[in-house]
């Protein structure tokens, strides 16, 4: 794995580049966590209550899918732009995988690693189009009063880096796992 994140467009010294930049390196990390893996590979669980890399990688694009769509107004990439049909999962049609069962992250099951990058990348172009845009106002504003305190713009952003992080610092870490294991 590299250290060096992605060069982002936007400059470090602004939230919004500051936030890119933060997605930008989930994005380059679910990539590295699934190149070249088998299908058996990213179904791979360490004991049988455990995520696989293909569930922790879908989860992530899902969650970031979501909630910018949320924030933004727009439909989620998944329906609108037919990525639901596309996987094919038995699981109900706007599912992020939030709460899953073993049963249910069984069910997220991909024949390439080509497919979770796409779906991922889709998914960080419109999150970081929808970024780029936002000034310090905007990142300020209230999205969710059902928080004590609020939830703001920023918070909301920084919330989906930090599970994007977690769940793709997962998936490295199951794929090195399989990786040792031969």
């Amino acid at each position: 794995m590299t250290a060096t994140p992605s060069t982002p467009s936007t400059p470090l010294t602004t939230a919004g580049g500051i936030l890119i930049d933060g997605l930008t390196r989930s994005r380059d990390g679910a990539r590295e966590a699934v190149d070249g893996l088998t299908p058996a590979q990213l179904a791979h669980r360490v004991d049988t209550e455990a995520n696989t890399i293909a569930w922790l990688v879908w989860h992530s694009a899902r969650v970031q899918d979501s909630h910018v769509a949320e924030a933004d107004g727009s439909e989620q990439l998944w329906l609108a732009d037919g990525w639901v049909d596309r996987f094919g999962f038995d699981l109900e049609r706007d599912d992020t995988g939030y709460g899953h069962t073993p049963e249910q992250v069984a069910a997220v099951s991909v024949d390439s690693p080509e497919l979770l990058v796409e779906y991922f990348d889709a998914v960080h172009q419109r999150t970081v189009a929808y970024v780029a845009t936002l000034d310090d106002d905007a990142v300020a504003a209230i999205v969710d009063e059902r928080w004590t305190p609020p939830v703001t713009l920023a918070v909301r952003l920084v919330s989906v880096i930090d599970d994007c992080a977690q769940h793709i610092g997962q998936a490295a870490f199951v794929r090195g796992l399989i990786e040792r294991a031969g």
